[in-house]
């Protein structure tokens, strides 16, 4: 009977620690600072590559895209920028000579419209970090 016991409690405090570590986990991504108190660096259509100025072009213009994802919906599962419904943000490959694939150069849209976005951001690391473009026109 004591081993049964013993048994049970060891297998109530496991149960209980991994609860714990299972809300630390938890309470750790939720306190990542919002997107709306993080204020993200600018740069100008002008500043940005050669070919991401092209990429920006084609999204005020319609297309044509090159790539079968540009257009697609982002998701912003990183929460780097602004919150907004799932659908509010698109994105666009931006062309990386000599890159076999699409590279990790991207601009992402958000608005309506999107040939006439709220805001577009610039990341040339895959998401990692994104700049706001600013449209000085």
């Amino acid at each position: 009977m004591r081993v049964a016991q013993k048994t049970g409690f060891f297998q109530r405090c496991t149960a209980v620690l991994m609860g714990l570590a299972m809300m630390a986990c938890t309470v750790s991504v939720h306190s990542r600072s919002t997107p709306e108190a993080q204020t993200l660096s600018t740069l100008s259509v002008q500043d940005l590559p050669h070919e991401g100025q092209e990429t920006y072009q084609l999204i005020r213009k319609g297309g044509p895209f090159r790539y079968e994802k540009d257009g697609t919906v982002f998701g912003n599962r990183e929460r780097i920028l602004p919150r907004e419904a799932r659908g509010f943000y698109r994105e666009y490959t931006v062309r990386t000579p000599g890159s076999r694939n699409r590279g990790a150069r991207r601009i992402v849209c958000g608005g309506p419209v999107p040939q006439e976005p709220k805001a577009c951001y610039y990341t040339s690391d895959h998401y990692a970090s994104f700049r706001m473009i600013v449209d000085k026109n």
